[in-house]
C-alpha cells in the first residue's frame, strides 16, 4: 500500500513540473524582446508580482516556518530565479525611466520579503504561528495574482473569442491548481489549499469558456480570411482591368498609325 508520504511526494513532483511550465511560458515574448532589442509597451509588473509571490513562498517552505515542505522550496526557488532572469533581461532592454521604476519597485520587494523573514523569525516562535502569518500572506498575493485570468476571461466573453487565451496554458493552470489542492490535502494545509483551490476553479472556468466559444473563435477567423480573399480578388480582378484596358489602348494607337 502507497503510503502518504510516498503520495504527497509523487503529486508534489508533478506539481513542480507543471508549474516549471507555467514559469517557462513567457519564453516566447522575451525571445521576441532580444530579437528586437527593445521591451516596446510589455510591462515587467507581472514578472515581479510573480517574483514577490514566489520569495514569499519560499519563505513559507523553509524548515524554521513550515517543516516538510521541500517541494514548495524547490518550485519556487526555481520561479524566482527564473522570475530574476526576465526582470534582468526587462532591464537591458528597457529605457532610463522604465529602468528606475523596476529598480524601486525590486528593492520594495527586497526590503517586504527581509522585513517580513525577521518579524517572522524573531516574534513569533512556533511554526504554527509561523506558518499562519506567513501562509495568510501567500494567499493573499495568490489571490491578488488572479486579477490576469479574470482580465482574459474578461476579454473572451466580450470578444466571443478564445484567440488570447491560449488552450496549453489554460489546461496547464487548471492542472497545476489540482496536483497543488491533492498535494496539500496531504496532510492538510490550509494556507496552500486555498490559493489553490481558487487556482483549480479558474482554470475550470476557463477550460469551460474555451469549449463554449471555440466555435465562435473558428467563425471570426474563417470570416476575417474570407474578407482577405475578397479584397485581394478585388485587387486581381481590377489589375485585370486595368492591364486589359492599356492594352486595349496600345492597340487603337497602333492601328491609328
Amino acid at each position: 500500500m502507497v503510503s502518504l508520504e510516498l503520495a504527497r511526494t509523487v503529486v508534489g513532483i508533478i506539481g513542480n513540473i507543471i508549474a516549471l511550465f507555467l514559469f517557462l511560458s513567457p519564453l516566447p515574448t522575451f525571445v521576441g524582446i532580444w530579437k528586437k532589442g527593445s521591451v516596446e509597451q510589455f510591462s515587467a509588473i507581472p514578472y515581479l508580482a510573480t517574483l514577490v509571490n514566489c520569495l514569499v513562498w519560499v519563505l513559507y517552505g523553509l524548515p524554521a516556518v513550515h517543516p516538510g515542505s521541500i517541494l514548495v522550496i524547490t518550485i519556487n526557488g526555481a520561479g524566482t530565479l527564473i522570475e530574476l532572469v526576465y526582470i534582468v533581461l526587462f532591464f537591458v532592454f528597457s529605457d532610463r525611466k522604465k529602468r528606475v521604476k523596476l529598480v524601486l519597485v525590486l528593492l520594495v520587494e527586497l526590503v517586504f520579503i527581509t522585513l517580513l523573514s525577521l518579524v517572522v523569525l524573531l516574534f513569533f516562535h512556533t511554526h504554527t504561528k509561523r506558518s499562519m502569518v506567513v501562509g495568510t500572506i501567500c494567499i493573499l498575493f495568490n489571490i491578488g495574482m488572479y486579477a490576469s485570468p479574470l482580465s482574459v476571461m474578461k476579454l473572451v466573453i466580450t470578444t466571443k473569442s478564445v484567440e488570447y487565451m491560449p488552450l496549453s496554458l489554460s489546461i496547464a493552470s487548471f492542472a497545476n491548481g489540482v496536483a497543488w489542492s491533492i498535494y496539500a490535502c496531504l496532510p492538510f494545509d490550509p494556507y496552500i489549499l486555498i490559493p489553490n483551490g481558487l487556482g483549480t476553479l479558474f482554470g475550470l472556468a476557463q477550460l469551460i469558456l474555451y469549449g463554449s466559444y471555440y466555435k465562435s473563435t473558428k467563425l471570426q477567423k474563417a470570416e476575417r480570411e474570407g474578407k482577405g480573399q475578397v479584397i485581394l480578388s478585388e485587387v486581381i480582378t481590377n489589375g485585370s482591368k486595368d492591364h486589359s484596358w492599356k492594352k486595349e489602348g496600345l492597340e487603337g494607337e497602333v492601328h491609328g498609325a
